[in-house]
């Protein structure tokens, strides 16, 4: 690691701690620091718990561990199709997560309670792992990454035509609350559902460590990955398995958050100056906890005077279009897949 992966890593993990703690101080109902303290030590009254404990601090754990999850996949799926403009969303992943929660939302009617947030849930990862198996089915015979990039473009089409379709038929009382699931939000997890939310996100981007060295190699081409010993047919699904499982598990609890996944990625790869995975993995799950802790911050910010609460939605391309721009204007002085 050479040492400006290390002042960027170090600085990435010194700032999770710092925005968190501002998290919790930040929203329509002034708290102080005092208040703050004595709400995790179970001390203060019940209206200061409830806001630091129920509410704050489960957004906060919620954007920390989805943005890293999202971020996460967002660089497996670059580097798969050595494109610096694939992703969750690109992919058709997160529409097809987007089309589960509307049948759920839309043709069935919803439910009410725990049950209804669980059948979400469920629907979000058939939804997400229907369009994962359609792209691992093709990635068993197709070689081009292109093609493949291709094929999960199509396939988020159409599943945002049955979307459509969907809409045009449900009630509208169900168009709403699709509508309101879809703008993102990292305030639907309770503390009853963060340690399963939580485990699941930190689980899958654990299952990334191993292929730290075939992504690596990945980078110089299909070929001479093939060359080094990695199975490049079996390595992409893998990923791509990966890659669904973290993005299901974050668009299942908190909607389709957008531009994190590729966005992230760049912004690690433009502080660390290195596409070695061994440091741009844990670099992008940090730098995406970050992010996320920044969005959840900004969206709760006009609330101190307006009352209202922005979706994520809203804010995250705000942060990611201008990244991006500099990067597609810059992409022949950007040393990312060499």
């Amino acid at each position: 690691m050479t040492r400006r992966s290390r002042i960027s890593v170090c600085i990435l993990a010194l700032a999770i701690p710092l925005f968190f703690a501002f998290g919790l101080l930040a929203g329509g109902v002034e708290v102080g620091f005092a208040d703050v303290i004595d709400a995790l030590c179970g001390k203060a009254d019940t209206k200061v718990s409830f806001i630091v404990v129920e509410t704050r601090l489960p957004a906060l754990a919620t954007a920390l561990f989805g943005s890293a999850a999202l971020a996460v996949a967002g660089l497996l799926m670059q580097t798969c199709f050595n494109n610096p403009l694939a992703g969750p969303s690109i992919m058709g992943i997160s529409t097809g997560a987007s089309l589960g929660v509307a049948v759920v939302l839309l043709a069935l009617g919803g439910l009410l309670g725990f049950w209804g947030r669980m059948a979400l849930v469920a629907g979000a990862f058939m939804g997400a792992a229907t369009v994962l198996a359609i792209l691992l089915f093709f990635s068993g015979f197709v070689r081009s990454a292109d093609i493949l990039l291709i094929i999960g473009i199509l396939t988020g089409y159409l599943s945002s035509s049955a979307i459509s379709l969907l809409n045009y038929f449900a009630t509208e009382n169900s168009v709403h609350s699709f509508v309101m699931w879809g703008m993102g939000t990292f305030g639907g997890v309770g503390l009853d559902s963060l340690p399963l939310f939580a485990s699941l996100t930190v689980l899958f981007m654990l299952l990334c460590i191993p292929y730290c060295k075939s992504l690596n190699a990945m980078l110089l081409g299909a070929r001479y990955a093939e060359s080094s010993g990695v199975p490049i047919k079996r390595t992409r699904s893998a990923l791509l398995a990966i890659s669904g499982a973290l993005t299901a598990t974050v668009t299942a609890w908190c909607g389709p958050i957008g531009f994190l996944g590729l966005v992230v990625p760049h912004i690690a790869r433009l502080m660390c100056g290195t596409a070695n995975h061994r440091v741009l993995l844990p670099a992008t799950a940090l730098a995406g906890a970050v992010l996320g802790l920044i969005c959840q911050i900004a969206s709760v910010a006009p609330s101190l005077a307006t009352g209202a609460i922005l979706p994520v939605n809203a804010i995250t391309p705000l942060i990611g279009v201008p990244i991006i721009i500099y990067v597609l204007l810059n992409r022949h002085r950007l040393v990312y897949f060499s």
